[in-house]
This record gives structure tokens, sequence and C-alpha cells, in this order.
């Protein structure tokens, strides 16, 4: 991968600090900077998936009826279904119900 130097003007703090991870992880600042760049730009990029999902949700709520019907219904239809099967069951073992 071709590379292309690039000036930074940073503190005397910073290059102090940078210089110090650098030595501490055992890398050259360049490739710490490097690496704390990419990483930044990794978390927008998730981030930006993550609020682009979100802002779906937010214009077609989960429970918006669509062609195949309305989601909280069919919930809850299932959910009735399920414990109609359920008490079924128990009693067929000779379980009493509550």
């Amino acid at each position: 991968m071709a590379r292309t130097q690039t000036m930074v003007q940073l503190t005397d703090e910073l290059v102090h600090a940078l210089s110090d991870e650098a030595h501490r992880r055992r890398i050259s600042r360049s490739e710490l900077i490097r690496r704390v760049l990419q990483a930044h730009l990794d978390a927008e990029a998730e981030d930006s998936i993550g609020r682009r999902i979100a802002e779906g949700y937010e214009r077609v709520p989960p429970t918006t009826p669509d062609e195949w019907g309305d989601l909280s219904e069919m919930t809850a239809q299932v959910a009735v279904d399920l414990f109609v099967r359920l008490d079924a069951e128990e009693r067929a073992a000779g379980h009493e119900p509550w």
C-alpha cells in the first residue's frame, strides 16, 4: 500500500504523550498515529451504519403493518396459541393448572 507523508503540528505535550505511548507499545510514533487514526475511522464507519439502521427503524417502526400483515397482532396470536398448547401439554402430563 502506497504511503504519503503528511505534516501534522502537535503540541509539546501531545508529542511527549505520543512518544510515551509508542514506546510502551514498542512501535514508532508514525505507526501509533496510523493505528489510532484507523481505529477512529473504523469506529466512525461502524457508528454511521448503526445510525442508519436506527434511522430506518424510526422511519418504518418494526410494528408497522406491511403486505404480510400486522406483526403485533400476529405476535400476540402466536403467544396465545403457545400458551394454549403449553397448558394442554401440562394437563396431559397430569399437572394441575395454577
